[in-house]
């Protein structure tokens, strides 16, 4: 395991947001139950990451079918809220120069340490290991909960046009 978080996400006031769900939107396509993040409290472009976080919420589409009367949340979520954060960050600052959105290209060492329950604030940490212009970029990505790692890898963004 990883022994520190890539930032100390501790610092920053996730009820004000240096960008909230709309400022989000403005880059990122995914709307409805899809969208995976509520905001994002840092972005350091010396060290091309930044720390996001998602309010899982006693609403959220997948809790009465994972699991029936034990809500946990899916891996395929937190890895599908890591990979929103990095492709947030790569979209905005246009790490690729090609394609209309950043899509999986792959995932790597994906760790899923302690199980996320509804209710509690998701908060994520991803920062660029590579990018390979018009290719791919590679992020590397924490989550925690209540100070807790919850799970933790390696992502590859892919450009993908219409």
């Amino acid at each position: 395991m990883p022994a520190q978080p890539l930032f100390d996400y501790k610092q920053f006031d996730y009820d004000k947001p240096l960008l909230d769900l709309n400022e989000v939107r403005k880059v990122n396509p995914q709307r409805h139950e899809m969208e995976q993040l509520s905001g994002i409290v840092h972005i350091d472009r010396e060290q091309h990451g930044l720390v996001g976080f998602k309010e899982v919420s006693n609403d959220e589409f997948w809790i009465k079918g994972h699991m029936p009367g034990f809500p946990l949340m899916p891996g395929v979520m937190l890895c599908e809220a890591a990979a929103q954060l990095a492709g947030f960050y790569a979209r905005k600052y246009d790490l690729l120069g090609a394609g209309d959105y950043l899509g999986f290209g792959g995932m790597n060492d994906v760790r899923f340490r302690r199980p996320v329950y509804p209710d509690c604030r998701l908060i994520i940490c991803a920062r660029i290991l590579k990018v390979r212009p018009k290719r791919l970029a590679e992020f590397e990505f924490q989550g925690f909960v209540d100070d807790k790692m919850v799970y933790n890898g390696t992502m590859i963004g892919v450009p993908i046009s219409r």
